[in-house]
């Protein structure tokens, strides 16, 4: 229970310290796809471990995330596209 709310603590803190980074970082289109396939990438090379709790959800969320990251590269080519035209 304590590590449960460690972790979560350590995520909070992440996340906030995340969202200051990209108030200051900004991504081309290209370096904003090529982020977005490592994502994916490393949401491919994860292994499922059914033994583990949550681990449904888990996957269930990476298999959303990457739907979403697939969804903003093709926003963000088509964008790209029309930019050229």
């Amino acid at each position: 229970m304590a590590l449960r709310k460690l972790r979560r603590s350590l995520e909070r803190v992440a996340i906030e310290e995340e969202s200051r980074q990209q108030t200051t970082m900004a991504l081309t289109p290209t370096s904003a796809v090529r982020e977005l396939l490592e994502l994916i990438a490393a949401l491919d090379r994860r292994v499922p471990h059914v033994e583990r709790t949550g681990e449904a959800a888990i996957a269930r969320d990476a298999l959303a995330l990457k739907a979403l990251a697939l969804k903003r590269i093709e926003e963000l080519e088509r964008h790209s596209l029309s930019a050229l035209s």
